[in-house]
């Protein structure tokens, strides 16, 4: 597959664009997280222990990746376990730590409100050769490393 010929883009504009991309994505988020009864960060937890697939996440393992402290999790599981979306399971091969696993109704129901989106997204990426694609993910892997380097910069600042 060729790729197709594309209008230049500065880095301003690109990341303009991405601002646009990013304030709708925090919108979507808002109104999935309101469907479900959650909070937005709860959800984005939630998304992750999901996104662990077959390797349920550790608490631990959870705040990194969401960013938060080990207590914030701590009433982020909480709140998922009283509406039912996810539980703590004992790690085998530590009884100290637990392991966060999703509720198979919480995956139907996540993918209910996902699916139509993600399947928008795969037409969008139909129309891109697989070398633009690793393109644009390598993009994206980066810049979640300057989001996160700048979150913790911002929450450095404020402390």
């Amino acid at each position: 597959m060729q790729g197709k010929s594309r209008p230049p883009a500065t880095a301003a504009e690109a990341i303009s664009r991405m601002d646009t991309y990013v304030a709708l994505g925090l919108i979507g988020q808002q109104e999935v997280a309101q469907a479900l009864g959650l909070n937005v960060t709860d959800l984005t937890c939630l998304g992750h222990v999901l996104g662990a697939g077959a390797e349920p996440l550790s608490a631990g393992d959870l705040a990194e990746r969401a960013n938060l402290t080990t207590g914030a999790v701590t009433g982020v599981l909480n709140r998922l376990e009283k509406a039912g979306y996810a539980r703590r399971v004992p790690d085998p091969g530590d009884r100290r730590r637990v392991r966060v696993v999703a509720d198979p109704a919480a995956v139907v129901r996540l993918t209910e409100l996902y699916q139509p989106f993600y399947d928008r997204l795969g037409e969008l990426f139909a129309r891109y050769t697989p070398e633009e694609t690793a393109v644009i993910a390598d993009w994206f892997a980066h810049a979640a490393e300057a989001a996160r380097a700048h979150l913790d910069a911002l929450r450095d600042r404020a402390s």
